[in-house]
């Protein structure tokens, strides 16, 4: 039986660290053992309990936390690790370290163009590091793959791209329409949704900016958006609901911890990201059946072909994307093929086993 030992750097809700926790979580159903470590409690640390997962809390504040490396090398010692698993840059960081210090392979996996941020502090320090100590690389779209090699920043011969997966089977259409209660409105709503974290990179900015081009042709058109709420960020946007005089159209439901059950009462999906190294709330919505519309921003391009089973259109432009959402409106007939061909893409190309399977292939090698 390997031992996998599981880093990664945040605590709260996100594709990451949902992609950490899946495979912490159904490795172990193929035969392997996972050992967890993260930094504090928050959303990780609940979820990984709820799946009977108990992590070792190791904090890491500052630039560079000795005691946080002494830590996981007493770790991996004590637990027999065959093979160091991380997420995102500082993770991949420590642990490019620590492989070297404990002759361990260290699989490093990045997540998106945060993770390859040109002002990165020491950048050519821990380039250095990672291109030592790490066995394989991992981005989750060759777009990412393409914009790290590009700068020359990883070994390419070290690089995979693993697309992120999803339990298919949790996925579909329902007649439950608890937002249109939740929010006072009427059974005609047309629900318009997003899903994903209120941070600069999701662009809800632009989307605000989309609406009242849609609501002039669909009064009856409604904006809800599940997303962990960053403060800062909320009220800004607050000041632009005012502005574009869209504040009773657009809903900021926050954190939603099942992304089913929220899909699931949508008409439409919209992703407006002005960047996305992958985008698993995408996958989510076509393997609910959804129509997709999603903003050309790195890692959609590869899950959605336009007109065939979404719409892509222009990233930072509102009119753009509100014309993708105006196009589906006005065709029926339209929706219904792209959200029949996206459920079909989502189950063929997306299903968690198979990011699984590229994982286990690693690291068995």
């Amino acid at each position: 039986m390997k031992t996998i030992l599981h880093v990664i750097d945040t605590t709260g809700p996100g594709g990451a660290e949902t992609v950490f926790i899946e495979l912490a979580d159904r490795l172990r159903t193929l035969g392997y053992r996972s050992i967890v470590v993260i930094r504090g409690p928050g959303w990780v640390y609940d979820e990984l309990r709820r799946r009977d997962i108990t992590p070792h809390i190791i904090p890491a504040k500052g630039s560079f936390n000795i005691k946080f490396v002494r830590a996981l090398i007493k770790l991996i010692r004590a637990e027999r690790v065959d093979v160091i698993q991380s997420h995102l840059l500082g993770s991949n960081v420590y642990c490019a370290l620590v492989g070297l210090i404990t002759r361990r392979p260290v699989v490093a996996t990045f997540h998106g163009r945060v993770d390859v941020n040109p002002n990165e502090r020491l950048r050519a320090v821990k380039l250095f590091l990672m291109n030592l100590g790490v066995k394989y690389f991992v981005t989750v779209s060759k777009s990412l793959c393409a914009e790290i090699h590009a700068e020359g920043l990883l070994n390419r011969k070290k690089t995979q791209v693993i697309y992120n997966g999803i339990d298919t089977s949790r996925y579909g259409k329902s007649s439950e329409r608890a937002l249109l209660i939740q929010l006072g409105l009427g059974a005609d709503t047309v629900l318009v949704g997003s899903l994903g974290n209120v941070r600069p990179a999701k662009a809800y900015d632009v989307l605000i900016k989309a609406v009242p081009q849609i609501i002039a042709c669909y009064p009856q058109a409604h904006f809800v958006i599940a997303g962990d709420i960053k403060a800062s960020l909320m009220t800004e946007l607050d000041l632009l609901l005012k502005e574009f005089a869209v504040s009773d159209h657009v809903h900021f439901l926050g954190f939603c911890n099942d992304s089913a059950a929220f899909l699931a009462q949508l008409d439409i999906f919209l992703l407006s990201s002005r960047s996305e190294g992958f985008s698993i709330s995408t996958i989510e919505a076509m393997a609910t059946g959804l129509p997709i519309v999603a903003t050309r921003c790195g890692g959609p391009e590869e899950i959605v072909s336009d007109s065939v089973d979404g719409l892509l259109v222009e990233s930072e432009n509102p009119i753009a994307l509100a014309n993708g959402v105006l196009k589906l409106l006005d065709d029926r007939n339209l929706q219904t093929r792209i959200a029949e061909n996206g459920n079909r893409r989502a189950r063929e190309a997306f299903e968690i086993s198979g990011m699984i399977g590229q994982y286990t292939r690693l690291y068995e090698s």
